[in-house]
């Protein structure tokens, strides 16, 4: 059975909420027990052994936990006897049954159902009869990784979320990332690795500090696998919306990893994983999203620690926090001499060009091109997200560049490398096949100039911005003089210009000033540089308008048109 399938076979269990629960309280019931029956299935071959280690020990007065994980070969286990099979066979005591069958999980796997207020769903579908007929359902699907592997079970959940995403009227994509993006991110991550990633017994850490339900750690972890499965990719996270980080540490139980890696919580104002350096990182934070909630800490966090902490080179403004995630991706970087680290976080295109020279968004691009993080942005197509049709980009930063690419900066532009979709999925319309990752990939390999891909120098992104002042004049038009005899500005006159970092400002003044205002001059002091990345300038393609004869002979068969229609509607 295919993901959809499953999606679709867990999706009809709708049509027993309805009249009971509001469509959009139907994920408060269908997610949790999705998820309960999946650790059911995982722990069924060896449940038995569990149990007989249980009975053995559980007389004992110390922990049992390396005793019944030994037995359990995953790193939960359960020690209840029920199983969805027993649940069925005693009707009259489903209610108390299922909680004492969830009571029986490792606390590391009853923490996830605790973020559902399972028990709350449980004595609601008893109260209203359709608890052992949910039950029923579950215990008819066989949700076993030898039947649904990790990735399909991956893709049931994400389907099961934007459902009830767009049924609740939230935003699905706060929550995962269409699986095509995350392998493009995922190949661009580690493509230049592969060396390193293929040494047996090779270990790497992996974050995600926007992780929702782990697609991106768990695609990452798959992309490691296939490529050496004498590697060890450890998976790091935090989520702040609670049924997403459950789902997340769910899977992340069922793949072996230590969930205590994977947080709840707002990643800008309580960071999880404060002492964490990472080798790899991925991202797709929320897109212009205010960060008012959580601004007394970040400017705390910004003056107090400065550069020691996260937000040491500026704050963005308050209406869009995108930036304040790359700054905290750059934290987590590890040292260079150690291994470095690679980074690649989605963003729309705000973070590229918002804010004048001085300003917060300006000053964090400036630090980061200038400590030469930048390697490669990506333009994506449209309509690629579930929940916005908006223009996105991938960027990658690492603080180990390759010899070649030091001092540059690679663009893509693949905002025509898709397949339009059969179906749309909310907004996304379109997807990148594979052909077109490999396409993205060659570019990115080949580090080189031509129709789609441009390579720039790091100071050619930077600017300074000058003010340029005019004097004062009295009613005789005379230049009015401080008393060391210096003309005084006049504010109403004042006008700045930018100019690019690569040229002679004495040259851009005398050549672009000068013959308009001789009387003007630079002041120095009020001189500030910025940076920002044009990025549809450089791909601009410029495009004839239509001859005067065509546009004049379009003009009048609609003319003609319209007599025609309005002759008609005469007679």
């Amino acid at each position: 059975m295919d993901s959809g399938a499953i999606g679709g076979f867990i999706w009809s269990v709708a049509d027993l909420l309805r009249g009971d629960y509001k469509q959009s309280d139907y994920g408060k019931v269908i997610l949790p027990f999705t998820l309960l029956r999946r650790l059911d299935c995982v722990l069924e071959a060896t449940k038995p052994a569990v149990l007989q280690e249980y009975q053995a020990r559980k007389h004992l007065k110390m922990p049992l936990d390396a005793f019944l994980l030994r037995k359990s070969g995953q790193i939960f286990y359960n020690i209840s006897e029920l199983d969805f099979a027993r649940l069925l066979a005693d009707p009259a005591n489903i209610r108390a049954n299922l909680m004492g069958y969830v009571a029986g999980f490792s606390e590391n796997a009853r923490d996830i159902f605790d973020r559902y207020d399972f028990q709350v769903q449980i004595d609601r579908l008893d109260n209203a009869g359709l608890l052992y007929l949910i039950v029923q359902k579950f215990a008819a699907v066989d949700l076993h990784p030898r039947a649904v592997d990790n990735h399909k079970m991956g893709q049931v959940f994400e389907e099961l979320i934007r459902r009830f995403a767009e049924l609740s009227n939230e935003t699905a994509g706060e929550h995962y990332t269409p699986r095509d993006v995350i392998s493009l991110m995922v190949t661009l991550l580690f493509i230049l690795d592969i060396d390193t990633l293929s040494v047996p017994g090779i270990v790497r850490s992996m974050y995600d500090p926007t992780s929702g339900t782990g697609g991106m750690l768990s695609l990452a972890d798959e992309y490691v696998m296939q490529l050496n499965p004498q590697a060890r990719l450890v998976l790091y996270g935090q989520e702040l919306n609670p049924e997403s980080y459950a789902i997340c540490k769910a899977d992340m139980l069922i793949k072996g990893q230590d969930v205590k890696n994977i947080i709840l919580g707002n990643t800008l104002s309580d960071d999880g994983h404060p002492t964490l350096r990472a080798n790899y990182m991925l991202a797709n934070p929320p897109y212009g999203v205010e960060w008012k909630k959580v601004e007394a800490q970040v400017r705390k966090e910004h003056k107090e620690r400065g550069f020691a902490g996260r937000f040491g080179p500026g704050l963005p403004r308050v209406s869009d926090g995108s930036l304040l995630f790359v700054l905290h991706l750059c934290s987590k970087m590890e040292r260079a001499e150690a291994g470095g680290s690679r980074i690649g976080i989605v963003l729309n295109g705000s973070p590229l060009f918002t804010g004048n020279a001085g300003s917060g968004e300006s000053e964090i691009r400036k630090w980061i091109i200038e400590n030469d993080y930048l390697e490669t942005i990506v333009a994506l197509p449209t309509d690629m997200f579930y929940n916005t049709g908006i223009a996105t980009y991938v960027w990658i930063l690492t603080n180990v560049k390759k010899p070649e690419r030091r001092g540059t900066v690679q663009l893509i532009n693949a905002v025509d490398f898709y397949q339009k979709m059969r179906k749309s999925l909310g907004s996304k319309r379109k997807e990148l096949g594979s052909e077109d990752i490999d396409r993205v990939r060659e570019l990115y390999t080949a580090f080189t100039d031509d129709e789609y891909s441009r390579i720039f120098d790091n100071a050619e992104f930077g600017y300074r911005t000058l003010t340029v002042e005019r004097p004062q004049r009295d009613e005789n038009g005379e230049i009015v003089r401080n008393r060391k005899g210096e003309p005084v500005a006049d504010a109403s006159q004042r006008d700045t210009e930018n100019v690019p970092l690569s040229e002679d400002v004495q040259a851009y003044f005398e050549r672009e000033v000068q013959p308009h205002v001789p009387d003007a001059w630079i002041d120095d002091a009020k001189t500030k540089i910025g940076y920002e990345i044009p990025f549809n300038r450089y791909f601009y393609q410029y495009t004839p308008p239509r001859a005067l004869e065509a546009i004049d002979d379009d003009l009048q068969a609609l003319g003609r048109e319209i007599m025609a229609l309005l002759a008609e509607v005469v007679a």
